[in-house]
């Protein structure tokens, strides 16, 4: 899997809307300033985020950005697909609408196993887990072996 700068950048904002909670909205200019994300970028990635009504825009002199849904409730998963699409694409579709011919038809397989596992992972983790810096159990004791921190 390939993460993108947008959904880097998109889990970055939610993580300093999240944290501020109940003391209003974030302004563009705050986030990009706090998480170091170029301002035009951060706004089409707002866009994306309102479209999938995750976050909302509070207009005025006090306006900004907030949730729209319960970050309880926002899986990574969630985030990715509404900034990237699937978390798994063959050539721009999903691996179930890939055809391949007889003797490659077992990358298909490949393709929808290690979507599977990515939701085993994405699907468990949501905003409010990492505005609060706690993941699940079962995500965090994926990262104790070694072997994990190798970038082979």
């Amino acid at each position: 899997m390939r993460v993108t700068a947008k959904s880097d950048y998109a889990l970055r904002a939610l993580i300093e809307i999240t944290r501020r909670g109940g003391d209003g909205p974030v302004s563009a200019e705050e986030l990009g300033r706090l998480q170091d994300i170029p301002h035009g970028f951060l706004q089409a990635i707002l866009a994306d985020l309102r479209r999938a009504g995750i976050v909302m825009a509070q207009r005025g002199q006090s306006g900004g950005w907030r949730m729209n849904r319960d970050p309880e409730q926002v899986t990574v998963a969630d985030v990715i697909r509404a900034v990237d699409g699937p978390l798994v694409s063959i050539y721009g579709l999903r691996p179930e609408a890939v055809e391949y011919n007889d003797t490659a038809a077992v990358l298909q397989h490949v393709w929808i196993a290690s979507r599977h596992s990515l939701r085993d992972v994405l699907e468990k983790v949501t905003v409010r887990q990492l505005a609060d810096g706690k993941l699940p159990r079962s995500v965090s004791s994926r990262t104790s072996d070694d072997d994990a921190w190798q970038p082979h």
